[in-house]
């Protein structure tokens, strides 16, 4: 196929499902470890009442894939034009002769592959005994996170908060046809992260709300929502007494929870433990003791994207989906 394929939001819901994601992020944060992969870049670039930015990777194989994501973060565009808060496009090509592929809607991919990456870290960090989650956030992200962990863990107990308790009413009603558990929405973060296994920060806050005295001995956390310099879930305090693990070490040093860590003069790059990929490569451990607190911190990398993406084009070749065009037309 000589055509790049278009694709909507629609297609990529129909072609990628996330189990596949999380399958497909492992590998490449593994690759990456590996040094089989160039390093993904990332581009931030600020606008009134939100920002754009710009990220890109590679993934060897055959055939290589590049990626390059970029969204429009704008908080205010559902109240105000009745559009969404964040839109985006993704172009995916052909790494040996730069020919674009595809150009597809980036939403349905970046809340796939992020919750994916939480499934992947919450597989290999928390407690093999572990039942008792919390999330934080209640939006499509919490859902996503939530169904991540249900494929990697058996949940015994769920505690739901978002600062809209209409939120959290909403997500419980939604899964509490489907799970069996109890479903507890929780007045405050700590109420339910002081009784979790696993807990799950997805919200856009731009203040800590959860500490040391919140978390008990043993907890996994994946810090999701700080992924711009001023959003911040995580307290400086906790992230100096916990196991830390990122998505990449640089990116979080910039503006993850470890950024705020770092700027409290509480952390350094090289206080993290460890990035994902190097424990999915086996060049590090990952938990080491039951009582071990542990932290994602979830930025959200393009080597997500690109594994994302080049899925995407491979089902919707096979599947005949997508509206083919050409730039020379």
């Amino acid at each position: 196929m000589k055509e790049t394929l278009l694709l909507t939001r629609e297609d990529v819901k129909e072609l990628l499902t996330l189990g596949d994601c999380i399958d497909a992020v492992g590998r490449a944060f593994s690759l990456a470890a590996r040094g089989l992969i160039p390093k993904a870049g990332v581009l931030g670039f600020p606008a009134t009442d939100g920002g754009f930015h710009m990220k890109v990777a590679s993934l060897a194989g055959d055939p290589g894939h590049f990626a390059a994501k970029l969204n429009g973060n704008f908080f205010h565009n559902r109240e105000r034009f009745g559009m969404p808060n964040i839109q985006g496009l993704i172009v995916l090509c052909d790494l040996a002769n730069g020919r674009p592929l595809a150009v597809m809607d980036s939403i349905k991919i970046t809340i796939l592959r992020t919750g994916a990456a939480t499934g992947v870290a919450a597989r290999e960090l928390a407690r093999r005994n572990a039942g008792v989650v919390t999330i934080c956030g209640c939006g499509n992200q919490g859902r996503v996170s939530l169904r991540a962990l249900q494929s990697v863990m058996r949940i015994e107990r769920l505690y739901l908060w978002d600062i809209d308790p209409q939120a959290s009413a909403n997500m419980e009603a939604e899964f509490g046809s489907s799970l069996a558990q109890p479903i507890e929405v929780a007045g405050s973060p700590g109420a339910g992260a002081h009784a979790s296994d696993v807990i799950v920060t997805c919200t856009p806050s731009r203040q800590a709300f959860l500490a040391s005295a919140d978390v008990r001995p043993g907890a996994f956390i994946a810090a999701v929502g700080a992924d711009n310099e001023e959003k911040n879930e995580i307290s400086a305090s906790l992230m100096a007494a916990a196991t830390v693990v990122t998505d990449s070490t640089e990116q979080c040093a910039q503006f993850g929870d470890l950024h705020h860590a770092i700027e409290a003069g509480v952390a350094s790059e090289r206080s993290v433990h460890a990035e994902l990929g190097q424990i999915l490569a086996g060049l590090r451990p990952g938990r080491t003791r039951d009582d071990e607190v542990v932290i994602f911190d979830s930025t959200g990398t393009a080597l997500q994207d690109v594994a994302a993406a080049a899925l995407v084009y491979e089902r919707a070749v096979a599947a005949g989906r997508g509206r083919p065009f050409t730039f020379a037309a």
